[in-house]
């Protein structure tokens, strides 16, 4: 029986067969290129807006466009932007983003190409935080779940509509976290549960997606995905994306890591890069990362009879659904016990860096003959690792590899993509990057972005931001900026800046501290997932937070990086 583990150790990079959907005229899946797609930030009650970002989107190379419907009267207008769309001669596919409102998702159907729902917040909403669910009370909700969907089923099925079902960590429902945990496993069961609904009313016309602004657990739920759709015949297209990975620098290498990443494995059809602020900023990065496959196409085979699969001889190799870090025994200032170290400089006697590129420490002359060192992509270097012998040595591992760009986004796109994956499964004691072309210390800042990315080595404060949406109240880019500015000290803390209620504390299931729209000029601030104080005047909010983490015992002083 083929697993994901055929995709992982080939020789060769493998694409996962999907089924190829016509969503509006545009392909996707099977052999079709990736497709990049993004959402709009607009209120979309405002037809003009909307259009108008519509346009400049599909005009930067949008192929899909997403539009938050929250409720009737969005989801109705959505004609509106269509009708608008097309009489100025676009006609990109159109993708209605639904959370709570079932008729919403019914009317938006009739109207889009794609509508997205989310398992766990669409229909599954009756269980209680605590609720235990025997297997009859469980089978009986899924019962339940299938009544209330089947009409957008029919629907869908009328006008040729498809569907996304997007799983995300942290806004599982309650029935799904009792039985399998807020887990990448509960995740994958959650979508899996309505594409069995789906499948068993003959409607197929699906996607389905994994999404956490943890990129670990998007990687491993993904992975997890696709070994659980091949077991039950499924080859429904994959949606990838980072959620509410961030902005800048660091949003950019977040989602190249867990995009690239999975896309390097084989997996993905669709990809949405998501950015905090003007949706134009994803597209570029989402080219470049769909670019570097789409050149050069996986081979899509469902038959590996010909391909050599190389398989560990262990079962130390680290495990693709929960990779562990890799052991290895200290040799100097590499291995054990030491930090993932970042080197730069002199090739023969590199130093080891600190963030702000100052060298913290010269390695042991003889330092290539203690470590095993590994360049090129992640499949290249995963099988060279397992040429080595990897199961019987524990010696540390360097991840070396040189770049000639110039430009800073390719140098963040290509490293995140190669470096990250192979961290990502555990393997890697030093990242060691080169890029003459570029400013002094851009190496050695993408590599200590990478290895927090990857949460190999944590340098500095996390920040989780979604890009906001037409829910969304307030500047966005603004609070993050305001909220970096009080707060970007405190290394290791996850704070999470959220435009409003409805991903707010499910989507930041991850952050230590919450900062989340709760409607014109007001801010609720959350310690971990539970409120602490409510509609906060925007005005008072930051001092606000800044407050709380001292009353929490957070607050320390520290230098980044060092």
């Amino acid at each position: 029986m083929i697993s994901f583990s055929d995709f992982y150790f080939s020789e060769r990079r493998l694409r996962f067969a999907t089924r190829t959907l016509n969503i509006g005229g545009l392909l996707l899946g099977g052999n079709n290129p990736i497709r990049i797609q993004s959402m709009t930030n607009t209120d979309t009650n405002d037809t003009a807006a909307t259009v108008a970002q519509c346009e400049k989107l599909a005009r930067a190379g949008c192929e899909l466009i997403r539009i938050t419907a929250q409720g009737e009267r969005e989801a109705r207008n959505l004609a509106e932007i269509k009708k608008s769309l097309h009489a100025k001669g676009i006609y990109v596919p159109l993708i209605a983003d639904i959370h709570f409102q079932p008729k919403a998702a019914e009317i938006a159907a009739a109207i889009v190409e794609k509508v997205r729902i989310n398992p766990g917040n669409y229909t599954d909403r009756r269980s209680r935080p605590g609720q235990s669910f025997a297997d009859k009370e469980y089978a009986l909700e899924l019962e339940y779940i299938a009544e209330k969907v089947s009409p957008l089923l029919s629907i869908c099925r009328e006008h040729g509509t498809a569907i996304r079902i997007g799983s995300n960590h942290g806004s599982l429902s309650h029935r799904i976290i009792d039985r399998y945990g807020d887990t990448p496993a509960g995740m994958v069961e959650s979508a899996l549960e309505f594409a069995r609904i789906c499948k068993a009313e003959s409607f197929e016309n699906l996607v389905i997606s994994m999404k956490s602004s943890n990129v670990r657990v998007m990687i491993q739920a993904t992975r997890l995905l696709v070994d659980r759709m091949i077991a039950e015949a499924m080859d429904y297209p994959i949606h990838l994306g980072v959620t509410e990975a961030g902005d800048g620098e660091d949003g950019i290498i977040k989602s190249a890591v867990g995009i690239g990443s999975l896309l390097q494995d084989g997996i993905g059809d669709t990809i949405r890069v998501s950015l905090t602020g003007d949706p134009l900023k994803e597209i570029p990065v989402a080219r470049e990362i769909a670019a570097l496959f789409n050149e050069i196409p996986a081979e899509s085979i469902p038959d590996f009879s010909s391909f050599t699969i190389n398989m560990p001889s262990s079962n130390t190799w680290p495990h693709p659904y929960n990779p562990a870090k890799r052991i290895s025994i200290a040799s100097g200032q590499l291995g054990g016990n030491n930090p993932v170290q970042v080197l730069g400089g002199n090739i023969e006697i590199p130093e080891i860096l600190n963030e702000d590129n100052s060298s913290a420490a010269q390695l042991d002359k003889d330092w290539q003959n203690k470590s095993i060192v590994l360049s090129g992509t992640t499949r290249q270097m995963r099988l060279q690792l397992l040429g080595k012998g990897e199961t019987d040595s524990n010696s540390p591992v360097v991840i070396q590899n040189g770049y000639t760009s110039t430009d800073p986004l390719k140098l963040q796109v290509k490293a995140a993509i190669e470096a990250g994956g192979i961290l990502v499964d555990g393997i890697g004691d030093a990242l060691y990057l080169t890029a003459p072309n570029l400013p002094e210390g851009t190496d050695c800042r993408t590599a200590f972005a990478i290895l927090q990315a990857t949460r190999s080595r944590i340098t500095r404060t996390e920040f989780i931001s979604c890009p906001s949406c037409g829910r969304t109240q307030f500047d966005i880019e603004d609070s993050l900026e305001k909220v970096k500015k009080a707060t970007n000290h405190l290394v290791g803390l996850k704070i999470a800046v959220m435009g409003c209620i409805v991903n707010g504390p499910g989507e930041m299931a991850d952050a230590d501290y919450g900062y989340v729209g709760a409607g014109m000029g007001k801010i609720t601030l959350y310690k971990g997932q539970e409120v602490i104080r409510r509609a906060v005047p925007e005005a008072d909010a930051i001092d606000a937070l800044v407050d709380l983490i001292r009353e929490s015992g957070d607050w320390k002083e520290t230098t980044p990086g060092r």
